[in-house]
């Protein structure tokens, strides 16, 4: 399906990212997504973002929509006409707008659960938790760092910003393959963020993430930054697991 070309501020973004078991990850992954390593080790995370003024490119801003937005993703590569691409897998996609739960697959790829959404935002201080439509749950709480997380797997900031900038590219499941979308930014700028308290049901699910197999790594900012997204061709595929 044929998305149109959709434009908005991007608010504020938080990217808390965990580093994962590859083997876990490439059990849980659909064909043809084999999960991209750093370090050898599988990058997975939660994309919290807040959206402004979303609307089809070229209309004006104050029609547009604003929405809490969660996604659970994990950084993939796959091989497209012999070349090998990257990007990220979204399997799961919780909003807190009934127009993108309603409309799921044609504003946006894949489906997306109507969640309540809890926001608090003061000083660099962040809070933002979620329960679903079916009871998945998150909650966050970080604070702007002066200093990089001495404890990652990426060596420092700059590192861990090249990583994300390149998963541009996004697929969901719907039907029997994938539906594609990419991410154009105007200017991408990441703050690393401390995190402080960290919950969320999909990641912490022992059945899929086997004790040990999972950790929290660190958590990137981005704020106030125009963008679009653009509906890409579809994927063949099977979106069930391997």
């Amino acid at each position: 399906m044929k998305f149109p070309v959709i434009s908005g501020i991007i608010e504020r973004r938080l990217l808390i990212n965990y580093i994962a078991d590859p083997d876990v990850v490439a059990r849980f992954l659909p064909v043809p997504f084999q999960p991209q390593l750093y370090k050898g080790r599988a990058v997975v995370g939660i994309c919290l973002i807040r959206l402004k003024k979303i609307r089809p490119k070229g209309l004006p801003g104050f029609i547009g929509i604003s929405s809490e937005n969660g996604a659970h993703r994990f950084a993939v590569q796959w091989e497209e006409k012999g070349e090998l691409k990257e990007g990220v897998y979204i399997p799961r996609r919780d909003t807190s707008s009934k127009l993108n739960s309603l409309a799921g697959g044609r504003i946006f790829p894949g489906k997306h659960y109507h969640a309540r959404f809890h926001v608090k935002e003061s000083n660099g201080h962040y809070h933002l938790d979620f329960v679903s439509a079916d009871h998945l749950s998150v909650a966050v709480d970080a604070v702007l760092a002066d200093e990089w997380n001495q404890n990652s797997v990426f060596e420092d900031l700059e590192a861990a910003s090249a990583f994300f900038e390149k998963g541009c590219i996004s697929y969901s499941p719907k039907g029997k393959g994938f539906e594609g979308l990419q991410l154009g930014i105007d200017s991408w700028k990441v703050k690393p963020l401390k995190i402080t308290q960290l919950r969320s049901d999909f990641f912490e699910n022992e059945t899929v993430f086997p004790k040990g197999s999972i950790k929290p790594d660190h958590a990137l900012l981005m704020e106030n930054i125009a963008h679009e997204w653009r509906g890409i061709s579809d994927m063949a595929g099977s979106p069930e697991p391997k």
